[in-house]
């Protein structure tokens, strides 16, 4: 599972689940003004920054589905 870090490392603006973040193999953590400002490559690693993906719900919101399928047979 991505860490899903909440603030940019070069400004430190928010980057809140829903919002647009990019993220290096390292999960280094940018907003996407500074990924540009960038060329979206980690000045930690030197990798590839990319769009982070949007998480909807919460880990434990997915967990507790998970395990209600699994143990109750629900959906």
């Amino acid at each position: 599972m991505l860490k899903m870090k909440n603030q940019c490392e070069q400004c430190h603006a928010k980057t809140g689940l829903a919002d647009i973040a990019f993220i290096c193999s390292f999960e280094c953590t940018f907003c996407e003004g500074c990924a540009q400002k960038m060329s979206c490559t980690c000045p930690n690693c030197g990798g590839e920054l990319v769009r982070r993906p949007l998480r909807v719900k919460s880990p434990i919101a997915v967990a507790a589905s998970q395990l209600s399928k699994t143990l109750l047979g629900r959906k």
